[in-house]
């Protein structure tokens, strides 16, 4: 994965990531500027070019990786909570542009006080993989299209308050489960057991086997909701589910060799969190 070259001091990513996030955001003072004469394209661009001088100047590699990677996200969730305010068919587009950055920003952020040691630039997970950037484009030009051809479809606002509802309720258990797992979550797979790597059963784990998926299933799922996309709705719902089956049965291999009987038992107890899906099959 990629990362930092150097070790940082304990805890100086997450701080270098939040004020560079909050520098970003600050692009929600944009409409003091073109109150004071700037026209608005142009004051974007003028604070954007400051914004990367500025990073340059105060950062070097690898910091400035993490640096201009957080200011990005904290921009688009400044320009998402412009929009969310504006008066326009667009405001809901901004609810997801703010739910969207925070999403991948905090996936760093929670790795980089929680388990630092897996920490790297992969954390933003803005790279995540072929098939979720195809997901992403769909979803924008879906709305797009439907937001010139049938506005009033994108103003159910009942709706799509739901599918904020279904962001905020994924993304707070999957950042629970982040929390309650400790050094034991991964971004990635783990196929070899590590000499601290322990079972963990308590908090949102007692409730079910898999909250980090489960939080990342319903987030997407109410992404789309709150866009009133239809077909990437249904697409996400198909494709997300075949994900995480694949990925939960592949997890379990793992967790199964690593903790034998007592990952059995716990299978045993506790499900999965996900609909009709119950994890590797275990021959009797």
């Amino acid at each position: 994965m990629a990362g930092c070259a150097a070790r940082a001091p304990p805890g100086s990513e997450a701080r270098l990531s939040l004020a560079t996030f909050l520098l970003g955001a600050s692009v929600l003072a944009l409409p003091l500027l073109t109150r004071a004469g700037l026209q608005g394209r142009t004051g974007l661009a003028l604070y954007v070019a400051g914004l990367n001088a500025l990073l340059l100047l105060l950062y070097r590699p690898p910091r400035y990786q993490i640096a201009i990677r957080a200011c990005f996200l904290g921009f688009v969730f400044g320009c998402g909570m412009l929009l969310s305010f504006s008066q326009s068919s667009w405001n809901h587009f901004g609810w997801y542009m703010c739910s969207l950055s925070l999403f991948h920003y905090s996936e760093y952020l929670v790795t980089a006080v929680n388990n630092p040691k897996s920490l790297s630039l992969d954390s933003f997970l803005l790279n995540h993989s072929l098939e979720y950037t195809v997901a992403a484009l769909s979803s924008w030009i879906e709305f797009t299209l439907e937001n010139i051809f049938w506005p009033e479809l994108k103003q159910v606002t009942w709706l799509s308050v739901t599918g904020l509802l279904m962001v905020v309720f994924g993304e707070c258990l999957r950042k629970a489960a982040m929390f309650t797992a400790g050094s034991n979550f991964n971004h990635v797979v783990q196929n070899e057991k590590s000499d601290t790597h322990t079972l963990v059963t308590s908090g949102v784990y007692a409730w079910f086997r898999h909250p980090s998926y489960v939080g990342w299933f319903y987030w997407s799922i109410g992404t789309q909701v709150m866009l009133c996309n239809p077909i990437c709705g249904i697409g996400y719902a198909l494709t997300v589910w075949r994900f995480f089956r694949d990925r939960i049965e592949e997890e379990e291999i793992s967790l199964i060799h690593f903790f034998g009987e007592e990952y059995l038992e716990y299978k045993k107890r506790v499900p999965t969190g996900l609909p009709f899906i119950k994890g590797v099959k275990v021959a009797l």
